[in-house]
């Protein structure tokens, strides 16, 4: 059996269904379909296979495929565990299967106990962050994984490299306040888009404030990563890893303000789901690249470059 073909397949496997589980949480919340199932879990109105309506047949699709990948995951974890001599492999999937269980024990919890918008939103964060995990652990066995472990010769100073991580734990901050903005209601806040209510500074109180705090703090994340392309640029390759994720970075950052704005101005038509879902799925794949940025940089420090030992393999 060929152990490197099937570390690549399952971990592969497992970051597309993380990615799937993001998308369709997503649609559970837009379409309000949390309570599809009524109070119980795991079954579905009391039911192992519960009468069709749009909200059960939402939720239920949803539990199954959390069901399915987190047995895809449990393979790939015993996988890794066993026959992976990557450590960085080893924390990766450690980090996607404990996020995981506590995406899975909050979804569980919002279905037979009420909870607040604050908890609520630690639903999509953790999800969020499982798919991290398996796609950083994906990229161990591709050709980015050589950057990941040794770095790509590229050298920024120790300030840039500071940054990278703020950034990466400041985009989190922002995703929170997108998912609390969805959990507390508050979407309608503001009317219109750049303004907000016709006004570019509005009255900061109930659902406007919420909205307009993740807007300036939706802004102020797409100026940041805007300086850390620029200074990337003057320390680094333009065919190095760094700068292509920090390219990539600002190309997905503009997206999704943009789409920000169009789930605005979509608001009471036909395409607010669609644009609902590409604004989950932008978010998703930047977070993803900052996370790989943030990896890579750790090997780019001033200095000599470590040595790479290749991941021996039964």
């Amino acid at each position: 059996m060929n152990i490197q073909r099937w570390l690549k397949r399952l971990s592969f496997a497992s970051m597309a269904g993380m990615f799937l589980i993001l998308l369709m949480g997503a649609l559970v919340t837009k379409t309000e379909s949390g309570r599809g199932c009524g109070d119980d879990w795991p079954l579905c109105n009391g039911k192992f296979v519960p009468a069709y309506t749009i909200e059960s047949l939402i939720e239920y699709s949803h539990r199954f495929v959390v069901g399915v990948v987190g047995m895809i995951l449990l393979a790939t974890t015993i996988l890794v565990l066993l026959y992976s001599h990557r450590k960085d492999a080893k924390w990766y999937v450690g980090g996607a299967m404990a996020f995981t269980v506590l995406q899975a024990i909050l979804g569980a919890m919002a279905v037979v106990w009420p909870q607040s918008g604050p908890v609520l939103a630690l639903h999509f964060g953790f999800s969020l962050l499982s798919f991290a995990f398996t796609l950083l652990l994906y990229l161990v066995y591709t050709k980015f994984g050589e950057a990941m472990h040794r770095g790509d010769g590229t050298r920024l100073t120790k300030g840039v490299r500071i940054a990278i991580w703020g950034i990466l734990i400041y985009s989190y901050v922002v995703v929170y306040l997108g998912a609390y903005v969805r959990h507390s209601e508050s979407t309608g806040g503001c009317i219109g888009w750049p303004l907000c209510n016709g006004q570019v500074i509005p009255e900061l109180s109930g659902a406007t404030g919420i909205v307009f705090m993740h807007r300036v703090a939706a802004a102020v994340l797409g100026i940041a990563i805007l300086v850390l392309f620029l200074v990337v640029r003057m320390q680094a390759h333009t065919d190095s890893a760094i700068y292509r994720a920090t390219r990539l970075s600002l190309v997905l950052i503009i997206l999704q303000i943009l789409s920000g704005g169009f789930v605005t101005l979509a608001m009471g038509y036909d395409i607010y789901l669609l644009a609902s879902m590409l604004h989950a799925l932008l978010i998703s794949c930047l977070f993803g690249i900052l996370c790989y940025l943030g990896i890579t940089s750790l090997h780019a420090a001033e200095g000599k470059v470590q040595a790479y030992a290749a991941p021996r393999l039964p």
